[in-house]
């Protein structure tokens, strides 16, 4: 297979650059929220924040995702989203106290999250069918390799920084957000300068764009397209699995009593285990179908919620989770954005990504809600994380009813 073009490059770029913001939010800065805000009962606070933070993004990509399908809109969406997670950001590194700086951590969830969508769709522009799954899987696997570089040089600081430079270990966590915000944008510059829109809709000159007529729109084609519309109801159940783990791990581990920096280390462990993982198993699923991997992915993930509800006591117990973690983590994310690639028509991909967004962020909504409810009513955070292994049952069953004559297994 050949090299990767400049634009492939610069297209997988964007997940090292967003990965470093990515692995702070699942580690560092829920450590961070629960030394600010002490007596704040932090999985219930943490998991309403990222529910928030999902249902906005679930509202608004459909609607501007059906705008930004038109002639170079969806680069102009991607930037104005882009530019302000930066801008916040930056901000959360001024000392805030605990509701200020989960504000501004909400915002530039919201932000980061809505890139996603844009440049999700962006994957139909730069390669090719064919090289879909490759391409998909090198920015997840890049991305957490990259992710590594400022988070290590950012834990040296913050470990490092009392003793050798007399900084207090807040200052120091705050000047990390700076290092996180610059190496998001230093890594989006080849993007922003090297892509155009391939694919679009064009736009009839005097005709009137109704962003709610483009969504009801958009929703009956879906609807109308069964083999679509049931894997996105499948998507919708697994990836909320996915991100209540990533969202919810270092807090559930914090609440079990488990030392932070043996989560901030074995969440490192995760990301160095994700990177040939994400790799090999594109290379799978090439060779025995990329629903199929999908489908193992799942299960797998089935069985790790349930290693953490059951057997997660200690420190090691997390160890053996991280890596379980990242031998699945890159793969289910980026065959589903590969496969959901191929499936839909590439001058509509914006706004069949925003319905993607929707399934799978109301999806997250109901995966960090259900997991803040129910330790919230039980009292028990091991309880919450089981919730969560229900999902991917349903998740299984439904890809297992994908009409058989459109399953694609390439």
């Amino acid at each position: 297979m050949k090299k990767f073009t400049q634009l492939e490059r610069s297209w997988i770029l964007y997940d090292v650059a967003n990965s470093a913001f990515v692995l702070f939010a699942t580690s560092v800065i829920p450590i961070y929220f629960a030394a600010i805000a002490p007596g704040q009962n932090i999985v219930v606070a943490w998991g309403y924040a990222e529910t928030i933070a999902s249902l906005v993004v679930a509202l608004l990509m459909p609607i501007l995702g059906s705008l930004a399908d038109f002639q170079g809109q969806k680069k102009k969406f991607f930037m104005g989203f882009f530019f302000t997670g930066i801008i916040t950001c930056f901000a959360m590194a001024l000392p805030l106290s605990w509701l200020p700086f989960l504000v501004l951590y909400i915002i530039t969830s919201i932000a980061i999250s809505s890139t996603f969508t844009f440049y999700d769709a962006m994957l139909v522009d730069v390669t090719e069918d064919e090289r879909m799954n490759k391409v998909s899987s090198h920015g997840y696997a890049w991305g957490y390799i990259g992710s590594c570089i400022p988070f290590i040089f950012c834990i040296a600081l913050i470990f490092a920084g009392p003793k050798l430079l007399g900084i207090e270990t807040a200052l120091a966590t705050r000047i990390s957000f700076i290092i996180v915000a610059l190496w998001w944008l230093g890594f989006t510059i080849p993007l922003l300068k090297n892509y155009e829109q391939k694919y679009f809709k064009v736009h009839t000159p005097g005709e009137k764009l109704s962003p709610y007529k483009l969504f009801i729109d958009a929703a009956k084609e879906i609807i109308a397209d069964k083999f679509i519309l049931i894997f996105m109801i499948a998507y919708f159940f697994y990836i909320d699995g996915v991100h209540a783990v990533i969202s919810m791990a270092t807090s559930y581990g914090t609440s079990l009593g488990i030392d932070s920096t043996q989560l901030i280390l074995a969440l490192l462990l995760t990301q160095f285990v994700a990177f040939p993982s994400a790799i090999i198993y594109s290379r799978l699923a090439d060779k025995w179908g990329t629903l199929r991997g999908i489908k193992v992915a799942v299960l797998a993930y089935f069985l790790i919620v349930l290693f953490a509800a059951f057997f997660l006591n200690s420190a090691r117990e997390f160890w053996i989770l991280a890596v379980c973690v990242g031998l699945f983590q890159g793969g289910i994310q980026a065959l589903s954005r590969s496969y959901f690639g191929k499936i839909v028509p590439k001058e509509h991909a914006n706004q069949f990504y925003g319905f993607f967004q929707i399934f799978g962020k109301y999806s997250t909504v109901m995966g960090t809600f259900l997991v803040a409810i129910i330790t919230q009513v039980s009292g028990n955070a091991s309880m919450g994380i089981l919730s969560v292994a229900v999902l991917f049952i349903v998740g299984l069953i439904v890809l297992q009813i994908l009409p058989k004559e459109k399953r694609l297994y390439v």
